[in-house]
């Protein structure tokens, strides 16, 4: 399927609603829960998407129009680092706000064929466009979705029983 700057919004926007309803009200066992070394819990996957809303997505979008050429550095792992008195719910509530304001902005570049059409370099894979940039945002949405629903569905991995072999979430 090709890229669709009005499917990509649509979902883009969807997202901060989608986690609002999968984790709030949680207890912190389910919200801290991971899969094991080198997985982040579901709290921290809401840091990650947060601190791209930040310094990842609109900011490589504007390097694309400006023809910076090199993306500026986004540091995958530096939610990490963030304070754990931060609540997912106060997590939550700001990556609403900014992933709100952060599609405001796109929306007002008035995006044309031509720009999507337009590259820069990112520092690992070199050359890509803006449409690429924008179905990545897009895409890495959904896989942290499913992360989220994975790790909250392995929680119940054993209590599940025999039932196992049929859940695919589970394996």
């Amino acid at each position: 399927m090709e890229f669709n700057l009005d499917d990509a919004l649509l979902l883009l926007r969807r997202t901060p609603a989608t986690l609002t309803g999968l984790l709030t009200g949680l207890s912190s066992e389910w919200l801290h829960t991971n899969e094991g070394a080198d997985t982040w819990s579901p709290h921290q996957v809401v840091a990650h998407l947060t601190l791209a809303e930040h310094h990842n997505w609109l900011p490589r979008v504007r390097a694309i129009l400006e023809q910076v050429g090199a993306f500026p550095p986004f540091d995958r792992f530096a939610h990490l680092q963030r304070s754990p008195d931060v609540s997912t719910v106060q997590l939550l509530s700001e990556f609403q706000a900014v992933r709100g304001a952060n599609l405001q902005a796109l929306q007002a570049l008035n995006l044309t064929p031509a720009d999507l059409n337009r590259t820069g370099q990112h520092p690992e894979f070199g050359t890509v466009t803006l449409a690429q940039l924008l179905s990545t945002w897009t895409v890495h949405d959904h896989a942290h979705l499913v992360q989220i629903s994975r790790t909250l569905a392995g929680n119940y991995r054993e209590a599940v029983g025999p039932w196992q072999a049929y859940l695919s979430i589970l394996r």
